[in-house]
């Protein structure tokens, strides 16, 4: 019997309104006994703290690092105002949810220091034209327009398609390297909870929707 039975994986489009609605349910229909999320310390601590604009000033005194972070962030936010939800608000939710019924809560993701080394030593190719098409962060966004679900999940899907062909190095250090820490934190979640005499374990997974294959393919993968 797979590890894959004690934990549901909850896949989430961080910058879409229905995701919190989604992940508030699922907590409400399952009750587990945790709540897992695919944040790391510093991440976690972040989002809880009053939103401070990042500028590319205070991102330069930190080199390189800085200014792969800079970048990042400055496309989760274009992303999340052009879909009307700023990212975390999933992740705002299990953890409100989790406080508010006591449920223990797990931070599940690598390090956010670690992924930054590791996307500065991708092959100049790929950071090259990451760096391009990050430039269109910059652009002024469009006057909104009604976005259904359904459209979000296709133009998502198809994006994922086309970063694992375009920066193979970077899919493998963004989706299926923290596919496995992220299951491998699950699985221990769920040992943890054995050992604490619960017989059969209900974890409740909040990650992003581009590792939800992935994370489930590792938990089946462990048998107990």
């Amino acid at each position: 019997m797979s590890y894959l039975r004690y934990v549901k994986v909850v896949g989430t489009m961080h910058v879409s309104p229905q995701s919190r609605e989604n992940v508030m349910k699922a907590i409400l229909n399952e009750k587990p006994n945790a709540i897992a999320v695919e944040l790391d310390n510093r991440r976690f601590i972040s989002l809880q703290m009053p939103k401070k604009e990042l500028k590319l000033g205070d991102a330069l005194k930190f080199g390189r690092r800085g200014i792969v972070q800079y970048i990042l962030t400055k496309v989760e936010e274009k992303l999340g105002e052009e879909f009307g939800m700023m990212p975390g608000g999933e992740m705002k939710a299990a953890i409100e949810l989790a406080q508010t019924f006591r449920i223990p809560l797990f931070l599940i993701d690598e390090d956010i220091n670690l992924i930054t080394m590791k996307i500065l030593k991708a092959p100049f190719r790929e950071k090259f034209f990451l760096f391009l098409e990050s430039l269109t962060v910059f652009l002024p966004i469009l006057p909104s327009r009604e976005v259904r679900e359904s459209d979000i999940l296709r133009e998502f899907k198809d994006m994922m398609i086309q970063f694992k062909r375009r920066y193979p190095y970077l899919f493998h250090i963004l989706v299926e390297e923290r596919n496995e820490i992220m299951a491998k934190n699950l699985k221990a979640i769920v040992d943890e909870l054995k050992r604490r005499g619960v017989k059969k374990p209900r974890v409740l997974a909040v990650v992003g929707l581009g590792h939800v294959k992935g994370i489930e393919r590792v938990l089946n993968s462990y048998g107990d």
